[in-house]
């Protein structure tokens, strides 16, 4: 049984019981066009409530069929987040995490895979008693009951509901459904519907349109859904004859349409919303007690973001980089580095595919750059591009950073152009390699799935004293740093590699996996096999981006 569902088999037949009403939910639908920013307003919503001092946590709705996230192309769906229990999940969950400062669960993503799995599971068990199972009520059901589960399990004050898509879309109409149904069976006090939708400009004239608002809201009243509130994405903000405009075709007052304009910073949204009043208008609505909310240190994180003027240039090389959401985690991780030491960092971006082509020199973004981050990726294409620039960060000495399979490429460098062994590779690229550096995980041998199967979640990882990892995470002795692999360092080369001038800085507890290594005549010099990029926020960056900005700009200036 798919370990995702597992938690879930338990009371839920075919009726899934109200809720005591204590929990408030608020759910957020999108308009015509997806990728105008839920993610961003949802996150932005949680941390408004939050700082008036209620607990909130979030749910992310995607209405794929894909049980989870970690079989598609960053192409097809933007990076995939990994939680502290090893989900691998939307990158709105990342979103979530670093506005609420909080730890989510593989929970608070829910799929039409794993809804349907579940069900179908539970038909062929016989749970449903001879029923004929359908979308009304049993799928509908099982949506509500994961979405109460999440309520209970977390006990927070508010559940933040985001469902993926556009109101239009047939794979969404279930959870659709399931929403409209939430608000008759908790009660109109403790449900709250909030559209986002675009308000395109036109370049000709300048004008706002609000067409698109009014067919949105018009398919979602068809639904059963009468939204609360209107948030309405632009380039700029709305004018009140688009407000008023709006209001009247959503069938609500002037003042619950509310404005979300493009910003510099992500982290403007939700100052933006809080300004108009958005934060005291949902807590009212909810018959919730308004507190003044404290923001004092997100302004503060801002004017850090904004105000920051010394520019320290990274060399971002990857196989994805025509779509930046690939690394979205990595991106905000050193801009949280980056306002931490008052610091602009200017992201250059390299495709690795292209370098290996000999369409771009691997000297390029060693030479124009202060530093170099080789960012994750699997597969065989972009490899070779991506070893060629490693060897040139060990040849300069450029500050340099890899993750995950940048770490792993890291080693063969090492390998390869330290240590000797020149026809060196990983098994994930060349499984007949002379000198497999990098191998296959021992427990990955047996599995013949790819969904759900990697070395996923958080792990504890034991630092050497005295090396420079060590250090950078101030001198901890265990950190825990979440892992999305199935390859690793192979421990029978790690004897020569040392020898070639490598350090281990950290190892797994578990089974003793090389987890940080680094270079010893190498001023900054660090490979990660977890990902740091995912447990870094505004208030708390991750470490290994601060020591490579801190010391990449000690360098440059």
């Amino acid at each position: 049984m798919n370990s995702n569902n597992e938690t879930f088999i338990t009371s839920i037949l075919d009726y899934s019981a109200p809720g005591t009403g204590v929990t408030k939910y608020i759910f957020v639908t999108g308009g015509v066009l997806s990728s105008v920013g839920k993610g961003i307003t949802t996150a932005s919503i949680g941390l408004l409530l939050k700082a008036r001092g209620y607990s909130v946590t979030a749910i992310k709705i995607d209405p794929y069929i894909n049980v989870d996230a970690g079989t598609m192309n960053p192409y097809m769906h933007g990076e995939v987040y990994v939680t502290e229990d090893g989900g691998e999940t939307d990158l709105d969950l990342g979103h979530y995490e670093r506005f609420l400062g909080v730890n989510l669960s593989k929970r608070n993503n829910i799929t039409t895979g794993q809804i349907y799995l579940s069900v179908i599971e539970r038909e062929r068990r016989g749970d449903y008693l001879g029923q004929t199972v359908q979308v009304i009520p049993h799928i509908t059901n099982e949506i509500k009951f994961r979405i109460r589960e999440v309520a209970k399990l977390t006990d927070a004050d508010i559940v933040l509901v985001e469902v993926g898509g556009t109101v239009g879309d047939i794979e969404g109409l279930p959870f659709l459904e399931a929403i409209r149904q939430m608000g008759l069976e908790e009660g109109s006090s403790n449900t709250l519907y909030i559209h986002v939708a675009l308000v395109p400009v036109l370049t000709t004239t300048g004008e706002q349109k609000t067409k698109p608002v009014q067919h949105s809201v018009q398919e979602l009243r068809r639904i059963g859904i009468q939204p609360d509130i209107i948030i309405a994405r632009s380039t700029k903000p709305l004018e009140d004859e688009a407000r008023r405009k709006i209001a009247l075709y959503a069938n609500l007052p002037p003042e619950a349409v509310f404005s979300n304009p493009d910003v510099e910073y992500i982290y403007e949204v939700p100052l933006i919303l809080e300004e108009q009043g958005l934060g005291s208008f949902i807590v009212k609505r909810l018959d919730l007690k308004d507190r003044k909310p404290d923001l004092d240190y997100w302004k503060e994180f801002i004017s850090r973001l904004k105000s920051s003027t010394k520019p320290v240039r990274i060399a971002m090389v990857g196989k994805y980089t025509k779509l930046k959401d690939s690394y979205l985690s990595i991106i905000e991780a050193i801009r949280h580095a980056a306002a931490t030491l008052k610091l602009r960092p200017i992201l250059n971006w390299y495709e690795s595919t292209m370098i290996e082509k000999g369409d771009l020199s691997p000297q390029k973004p060693v030479e124009e750059n202060d530093a170099v981050i080789v960012l994750p990726g699997f597969g065989a294409r972009g490899t070779e591009g991506k070893i060629a620039v490693i060897r040139e960060v060990i040849e300069k000495k450029k500050p340099f950073l890899g993750i995950c399979f940048g770490m792993q490429l890291a080693v063969v460098a090492i390998a390869r152009y330290l240590a000797g062994l020149r026809e060196a590779h990983s098994t994930e690229i060349n499984p007949k390699t002379p000198y497999p550096v990098i191998d296959l995980l021992e427990e990955q041998r047996q599995v013949d799935r790819l969904g759900g199967t990697m070395r996923l979640g958080s792990y504890p990882i034991k630092l050497i004293h005295g090396t420079l990892v060590h250090k950078l995470y101030n001198g901890k002795e265990i950190v825990y740093e979440r892992h999305r692999h199935r390859y690793e360092v192979n421990p029978l080369y790690l004897d020569k590699l040392v020898a070639a001038g490598m350090e281990v800085s950290g190892y797994s507890l578990d089974k003793g996996r090389v987890e940080f290594i680094e270079l010893r005549d190498h001023p900054f010099f660090v490979g990660s096999q977890p990902h740091p990029e995912f447990k870094s926020r505004p208030m708390n960056p991750a470490p290994l981006f601060i020591g490579l900005l801190e010391h990449s700009y000690r360098v440059s200036g």
